[in-house]
């Protein structure tokens, strides 16, 4: 073989090399999103800006979500010593299927100085698609409880999602719509709805049966009672 028609060879197999690692690759897309908070705190409104990253990882028939803060979103007056501070959030699905995916995490491992933007640990949760496709993950309200208060951080930029994501439903946790598999028109039938049939069948027999037998006791007493 020429060394020209070598370096074509090759070319076409590097070139269908990196097709194939394209084409294996997850169809996942994740950016580090700037999300303004406008805070609710018991000393009044304050607002920060903290990049927010949002992670997924396949676990079981779900996927496991961490919400990583870049910086810190608010601060206290006083010190908040160590495990005095539990926050908590809510990351937005959309697309596919609309949800409200719950995440938390653990209190504060160290002491947070007074009027200190305070450190949030990462938050995580498992989200659990009832339907296949493409969804995106947006950062939603952040909760923060510490020595007794409550301040409610939202989104106040209309921020763009962290993570775009195709997930797959677990098998038998629901339909694409359109085939009524879904939508309540079709019932779904299985060895519950079995029983279910079996039990009211059952029912109709025995009160039809109590029926027969009244009927029959009645026409026997009627019977009973007319003269020879």
């Amino acid at each position: 073989m020429s060394d020209r028609k070598r370096s074509t060879a090759l070319a076409l197999a590097s070139a269908l090399a990196g097709s194939a690692v394209l084409l294996a690759a997850p169809a996942a897309h994740a950016d580090v999103v700037d999300v303004e908070y406008k805070c609710q705190t018991p000393i009044g409104d304050k607002s920060a800006v903290s990049p927010i990253d949002i992670k997924a990882v396949k676990e079981g028939d779900g996927y496991k979500l961490t919400m990583s803060f870049q910086k810190g979103v608010s601060s206290s007056p006083i010190e908040l010593g160590k495990g005095a501070m539990n926050p908590s959030a809510v990351i937005t699905a959309a697309g596919a299927e609309q949800a409200s995916v719950p995440v938390s995490g653990p209190p504060n491992a160290e002491a947070a100085p007074a009027n200190t933007p305070i450190r949030i640990s990462d938050l995580s949760g498992t989200y659990t698609p009832k339907k296949s496709g493409r969804v995106t993950f947006t950062a939603g309200v952040l909760t923060i409880k510490a020595m007794g208060t409550t301040t409610t951080c939202t989104p106040g930029n209309n921020p763009k999602p962290s993570l775009e994501l195709d997930v797959t439903a677990a098998a038998g946790g629901g339909a694409p719509s359109g085939d009524g598999a879904s939508d309540g028109t079709l019932p779904q039938t299985g060895p519950a709805d079995s029983a279910l049939a079996l039990g009211t069948l059952g029912a109709t027999v025995a009160l039809s049966g109590a029926a027969g037998l009244l009927w029959l006791t009645r026409r026997g007493r009627r019977a009973r009672r007319t003269p020879s």
